[in-house]
C-alpha cells in the first residue's frame, strides 16, 4: 500500500539523489499523523464545548486526583505554558465555572487551581470522546503493533521530555 509519503520521498529522490531522504520516510508521517490526531482532538473537544487548552489543563487536574487540585506552577509544568498564559488560562476557566481558586494552606501567598464538579464531569466526558477518536486511529494496528509502535516513539520523544529546564 503506498501512501502520499513514499510519493513525497520517491520525488526527492528523483530530484536530490545527493541526499538521504530517509528520514522522511518516518518523521513526515508522524508529522502527518499529528495533524490528524489534531483534527481529531479538536473534534471530541468540541463536542464537550472545550478548546484543546482548556482539556489540557482540566485534565492535568482530573490526573491529580481526588481533591483535583494543584498549585499554578505544577499547571505549568504540566502544560508547558508561561506563567502568564496560564493566569488566563485559569482566569478563563474559573469564569466559565470549571475551575476555582483557593488559597494554599501550606503558602499564605500561594492559590491552588481545583476542579470543579462541572470541569470534572467535562474532562472525564471529553477523555472518553478522545479516546473513541484515538481507537479509530489506530483501528489497523494489531494489539502487539501499538505497543511496538508506543516504544518505538518513546524512544524518540523521551529525551525531548528529560531536557532540564
Amino acid at each position: 500500500m503506498e501512501d502520499e509519503v513514499d510519493r513525497l520521498v520517491a520525488a526527492w529522490r528523483r530530484e536530490r539523489p545527493d541526499l538521504d531522504v530517509e528520514p522522511l520516510e518516518v518523521l513526515s508521517r508522524v508529522s502527518r499523523l499529528a495533524r490528524h490526531l489534531d483534527r481529531a482532538r479538536r473534534l471530541a473537544f468540541a463536542e464537550h464545548q472545550l478548546e484543546p487548552w482548556e482539556f489540557d489543563v482540566l485534565t492535568s487536574l482530573r490526573r491529580a486526583g481526588a481533591p483535583y487540585q494543584l498549585s499554578p506552577g505544577q499547571l505549568l509544568t504540566q502544560t508547558l505554558v508561561t506563567s502568564g498564559t496560564m493566569t488566563n488560562r485559569i482566569d478563563r476557566l474559573a469564569k466559565k465555572g470549571l475551575v476555582e481558586r483557593l488559597p494554599d494552606p501550606t503558602d499564605r501567598r500561594g492559590v491552588l487551581v481545583r476542579l470543579t464538579a462541572e470541569g470534572r464531569d467535562r474532562a472525564d466526558e471529553a477523555l472518553a470522546g478522545l479516546l473513541a477518536q484515538e481507537r479509530a486511529i489506530l483501528g489497523e494496528l494489531s494489539h502487539a503493533q501499538r505497543g511496538e509502535l508506543a516504544g518505538l516513539l518513546r524512544q524518540l520523544t523521551a529525551p525531548f521530555d528529560n531536557i532540564p529546564g
